[in-house]
Formats: structure tokens, C-alpha cells, sequence
């Protein structure tokens, strides 16, 4: 998404991402990656779990995610074990949600392009 980002703005949009992290773990996300967008924290996953995008890690993922280092409760900083399903949704001016790319899959990820086209398509 970085890479189109620039075009996204041609094209009159606003990108962000939107994240269970705590906002510390997204300002060091935005600097190792060099993010030009926004990153909101949605604490808890409350705004995915309203769409419907929220899911708990099983206790088999969640030990190996900690054999990884990862430690999901300290960067969510919730102490669950959650996570976001991934999606894309394009939103228009109105707050209509145009387009959506949504997996349960986090590996299958919508190309960039394909995000662009779907704003292009707005017009």
C-alpha cells in the first residue's frame, strides 16, 4: 500500500490503516517502514469485532506466535488474544463503503493495484 499511496492521493483518497496496536508500536511500524499514512489504534479490536472482522488466536497459534516473540496482548495492550481479519474497504465521500477485499486467509492480500482501481472507480 505504500507503493500506491501516492496515487490513492491523486486520485482524492486518504489511506489509513487501522490496527489493534497500541499507537507506541504503530509510530515504531510507521518509522522502520517509512509510512507516509495514518495508523489508528483500535483498542480491543472493538471496531473490527462491530464489523465483524475479529477473531481469537486458538492456544496452539497463540504459543506459536510466543515461540516468534511476538506478544500480542503487550502490543495490543489488551491481554487477549485477537487479531483483525485482514480487509481492504474502500469508502466514498458519503461514509458508503464501495469496495471490500476481505480473507480469513492472512496470506491471500489483495494486490495494490486492484485497491487502486476500486478508488479509480469511484471517479
Amino acid at each position: 500500500m505504500r507503493d500506491i499511496h501516492a496515487d490513492l492521493k491523486a486520485a482524492g483518497a486518504n489511506l489509513v490503516a487501522l490496527t489493534p496496536q497500541l499507537a507506541e508500536h504503530n509510530q515504531t511500524m510507521i518509522e522502520r517502514h517509512k509510512l507516509d499514512f495514518d495508523m489508528l489504534s483500535d483498542p480491543g479490536n472493538a471496531y473490527a469485532a462491530q464489523l465483524g472482522l475479529k477473531f481469537e488466536l486458538s492456544a496452539e497459534v497463540a504459543e506459536i506466535y510466543k515461540g516468534f516473540g511476538i506478544d500480542l496482548p503487550g502490543t495490543n495492550g489488551d491481554g487477549s488474544q485477537t487479531l483483525p481479519i485482514p480487509a481492504r474497504l474502500v469508502i466514498d465521500s458519503s461514509g458508503v463503503v464501495r469496495a471490500t477485499d476481505i480473507d480469513v486467509d492472512y496470506t491471500h492480500r489483495p494486490e495494490p493495484a486492484k485497491t487502486l482501481a476500486d478508488v479509480q472507480a469511484l471517479g
